[in-house]
């Protein structure tokens, strides 16, 4: 019940962020979000795509399903203008290039809620082989971004 609550109210939440002030708390939603995502991945590399032996559906099947609510609850909402410079609990990464390009940006973000999706009807098929072969397309969905629009170089 826990996951699916949280599942229900991470785009209230995520959409609610989006009104904060000032910019600084967004940079900090956001990055708090991608802190998430990242966890949720690690959690799925760890426990089925790692060691396929030792799969565990319940908590890969959990996991998918949080970074599949995460992506669809409206991310691009915690790219306000102006926060691609400031510090939220670090300095941002956000290359400003994002604002030029955001046809890109929508692309993308529909790319990573479509393969989030995708991973977590896999995660619950407990196939392992089809785990990792979508893992891999869920996680170059995430660099595809991080390439496009990630400064490379921030002093943190």
């Amino acid at each position: 019940m826990k996951r699916l609550s949280i599942s229900l109210f991470a785009p209230l939440l995520i959409g609610a962020s989006a009104l904060a002030e000032p910019v600084e708390d967004t940079i900090r939603y956001r990055q708090s979000a991608y802190s998430l995502a990242a966890w949720h991945l690690a959690t799925i590399k760890s426990h089925g795509v790692q060691r396929p032996e030792a799969f565990d559906r319940d908590v890969v099947s959990a996991a998918a399903n949080g970074l599949a609510a995460l992506a669809g609850a409206d991310l691009d909402a915690l790219y306000a203008p102006g926060s691609e410079h400031g510090t939220g609990w670090q300095k941002t990464r956000l290359d400003p290039v994002y604002f030029q390009k955001p046809e890109e940006a929508r692309t993308l973000s529909a790319a990573l809620v479509r393969e989030t999706r995708e991973l977590a009807r896999v995660a619950a098929t407990a196939d392992a082989a089809a785990l990792k072969v979508q893992f891999g397309k869920t996680s170059a969905t995430c660099k595809g971004c991080h390439d496009a629009f990630r400064l490379k170089d921030v002093d943190e």
